[in-house]
């Protein structure tokens, strides 16, 4: 049996299919193709075919054939539509009508946006056919794809001079045409800014927009606007400047969120502050008949809030805001003084009568302001100040956001204008008393507690703390001594706002004069209990009690001889008082008290309720006969009062609208010379008749000087007892941290001077309380 043995099988060659491949032979068909598609004519080509012949080209290794043949098919092209559709629209320039201008930069901008449009239809197609040679080509060579070269073409090629030019010129003239108040097609301004921003120079660091456009359009803009500024600053009032300041605002962030790049945004608003609102900061708040004054007066709450807007978008502006609106309020604060001042020029011959004063047979009028129209200024002042004070505030709410670095500048400009006026504290004082007084018209307790919540916040302004309590505590004494509150629980009210402001210590002794109140009620039940089981005086007497210490009035009393009944009837009360509290010496102080008596007078009996001083003089005409006199002297000499209250009460009794005394001679002053009688013959339709000296008035120039003298007296004690008090805790400080502790811990009533400071130290170390040290700049507490 043979067996054949085979050989190995042999590998044949794969059969060659139709004709070999001709670079050439493929460039020269597909080149054809690809200008059948940049002309729109690709109906009737094959995409598969295309595609081959790019394929064959990479793949027999004629890819940088291809690649270069294609760019020069587009660079051709490029060239092509730019002469035929750009270059010829070219905007002539020539002529002035902003109107043909901007249909020209129209034209033009839409011719290059089309040729765009269809440069990148053209490369998305050549992509799709040329996909394999970027997958293959492009990567090894390391060379753009055929669709980012397209782009460095089109840049080449159209961007260039002159057309690169002519594209910056038609965009800024058409800027400028909207600007000046004219409406664009702004579809092909931005459809040529994202052209420009497609197309990236410098290996894509920077866009085309970002190199040419930006730059010149910025130029362009800063130029515009500082020459709008200017014009607008000087034709324009206040309201409408702002109004078209922030229209172009609006305007230019309308434009660069419509047709310009946001990147844009910033550096324009920046030439915006800096050249169109920035350097007529102070201008505009400061015309004359429009400025932020007359905004204010005329309550242009939208204005003023657009002022304000704008002025917190640049870095100067809220300080120029807050620097106009103090010097405001210093003018109106400064005429808001002269007015309650200015007629206060001497301040004296204050007229002690409140009441009206009869003017018949007198000679010239006295020049100097009445007591009565001193008081109304007064309360105008604060009045003014609150009303002023309120139209800030609403400013301040709603026009400017309730800001608060605003707010602490109103504050602060109030702060300096309610300090200026050195008789605020007693006009503050005098205007709260008038509103606890009762017989008010036309206020409900709600509205007069309001207008205190609004006092308060005037308070709250003052430097001198403890000038306003030593003037409130005179007010609320007289109030309580007559009477004369609206009621009880609106003076606590004000004390606990008063306490909320400046503390326990600040109200103690005013909390201590309503208990002295409290305790003299039940002091005279007990009393009336006591006389009921005994025989009672002629006199029916009502006292309070007073504690020293809280009641603001001297130690020694007033000097006045009383009437034997009178003395009678208060040695009953004093020997009841005493048994029941021992170790206690009771004063009287005829001075703050009242009485009421019944008149016999020719046509009927009246009831008048006068001063305790008045009441001892008109005693005195109880037993002489009706037409008997009684000299100043003699008066003096019988009542033992002294001049001045005797001249008030005289002039109270004999001068003012009811007549109970005459005077001899008639007039409406009291002299050392004259003599007084009993007015039998006077008559008035009222059973009642309050006979008042003033109840509250403003201060004359020694009354205030006297209360200076004694504030200043308890300031030093005030001082020496903070110094005591630190050194006693701290044991050893230097001088300036000793300073600065005291005037920390007294700014809630007063503002200490240092130089007053130092000399407390210095009392304090001469009577051993302290010692200096050895360095000279400390000091330590002796126990």
């Amino acid at each position: 049996m043979s067996v054949t043995r085979r050989g190995k099988p042999k590998i044949k060659p794969p059969r060659k299919h139709g004709t070999t491949f001709s670079a050439e032979k493929t460039w020269a068909e597909l080149s054809s193709n690809i200008r059948e598609i940049q002309n729109h004519d690709a109906s009737n080509l094959s995409f598969e075919e295309n595609y081959r012949f790019a394929y064959n080209m990479v793949l027999h290794r004629e890819g940088k054939m291809l690649y270069e043949g294609v760019k020069k098919l587009v660079a051709e092209n490029l060239d092509a539509l730019a002469n035929e559709k750009v270059i010829p629209v070219f905007p002539t320039g020539g002529n002035t009508d902003p109107m043909h201008r901007s249909q020209e930069a129209d034209i033009f901008l839409k011719a290059l946006r089309s040729i765009w449009d269809d440069h990148m239809g053209n490369m998305v197609k050549l992509g799709q056919i040329l996909k394999y040679m970027d997958r293959v080509h492009t990567k090894s060579e390391k060379v753009p794809e055929i669709c980012e070269a397209g782009r460095h073409l089109f840049l080449k090629h159209i961007i260039r001079p002159p057309i690169q030019q002519h594209i910056v010129t038609a965009i800024l003239n058409q800027v400028r045409f909207e600007r000046d108040g004219y409406s664009i097609n702004r579809s092909p301004v931005k459809g040529c800014v994202d052209v420009l921003l497609s197309l990236e120079v410098n290996d894509g660091s920077i866009t085309v927009y970002k190199r040419d456009l930006e730059p010149a359009f910025l130029r362009e803009s800063e130029a515009f606007y500082e020459t709008e500024g200017v014009k607008l600053s000087e034709t324009c009032d206040a309201p409408e400047f702002l109004r078209r300041v922030e229209a172009r605002f609006e305007s230019e962030d309308s434009r660069t969120h419509h047709y310009l790049a946001r990147q844009t945004g910033s550096p324009l608003r920046s030439i915006l502050k800096d050249h169109l609102l920035t350097p007529h900061l102070s201008t505009i708040v400061s015309l004359q008949n429009s400025g932020l004054d007359n905004m204010i007066d005329t309550d242009k709450a939208d204005d003023l809030a657009r002022l304000y807007r704008l002025f917190i978008s640049v870095s100067t502006g809220l300080p120029c805001l807050k620097r106009s609106l103090k010097d405001s309020i210093a003018r109106r604060g400064s005429e808001i003084n002269r007015v309650s001042l200015g007629t206060e020029s001497g301040d004296m011959d204050i007229d002690p009568v409140g009441d009206e004063v009869d003017r018949k047979g007198k000679g010239k009028a006295r020049s100097v302001t009445s007591g009565a129209q001193k008081l109304a200024l007064a309360l105008k002042w604060v009045q003014d100040v609150l009303d002023l004070r309120d139209k800030f505030v609403a400013v301040w709410e709603n026009a400017f956001n309730k800001d608060r670095e605003v707010e602490s500048a109103l504050n602060e400009a109030f702060q300096e204008f309610i300090d200026g006026n050195g008789k605020s504290p007693e006009y503050i004082s005098l205007f709260i008393d008038d509103n606890l007084k009762k017989g008010l018209k036309g206020k409900t307790d709600s509205e007069v507690d309001i207008v205190l919540d609004k006092t308060i916040t005037v308070f709250r302004f003052l430097t001198d703390k403890d000038v306003f309590e030593r003037y409130y505590k005179g007010h609320l004494a007289k109030r309580l001594l007559q009477g004369r509150s609206v009621s009880d629980d609106a003076e606590r009210g004000m004390l606990a706002k008063l306490k909320v402001e400046c503390g326990f210590q600040f109200t103690q002794k005013l909390e201590g004069m309503f208990h002295d109140m409290k305790i003299s009620e039940d002091t005279m039940q007990a009393y009336r209990t006591h006389l009921a089981k005994t025989t009672p005086p002629e006199i029916d007497l009502e006292v309070i009690v007073m504690t020293s210490t809280f009641w603001p009035m001297s130690h020694s009393a007033s000097p006045c001889t009383f009437t034997l009944d009178m003395r009678k009837s208060c040695k009953s009360f004093e020997q009841f008082y005493l048994s029941r509290h021992s170790g206690r010496r009771l004063t009287w102080q005829p001075s703050l008290g009242n009485a009421d008596v019944r008149v016999a007078f020719n046509a009927a009996k009246i009831e008048l309720n006068v001063s305790t001083f008045a009441l001892v003089i008109l005693l005195q005409f109880q037993d002489p006969a009706d037409d008997a006199f009684l000299t100043y002297s003699e008066l003096r000499q019988a009542t033992n009062i002294e001049d001045h209250e005797l001249q008030r009460n005289l002039q109270s009794l004999a001068c003012a609208k009811y007549k109970i005394l005459k005077k001899h001679p008639p007039g409406r002053d009291i002299d050392k010379d004259d003599s007084f009688s009993f007015n039998a013959g006077f008559t008035s339709n009222l059973r009642k008749i309050k006979i008042s000296t003033i109840s509250s008035k403003v201060e004359s120039g020694e009354e205030r000087k006297e209360t200076r003298d004694r504030i200043d007296e308890e300031r030093r004690h005030q001082t020496e007892a903070c110094i005591v008090r630190i050194m006693k805790d701290r044991k050893h400080m230097a001088h300036n941290d000793l300073i600065n502790e005291v005037t920390r811990q007294l700014a809630a009533r007063f503002h200490p001077d240092p130089l007053n400071i130092k000399k407390r130290i210095e009392g304090l170390i001469e009577r051993e309380y302290l010692e200096r040290c050895e360095d000279r700049k400390s000091y330590n507490y002796c126990a």
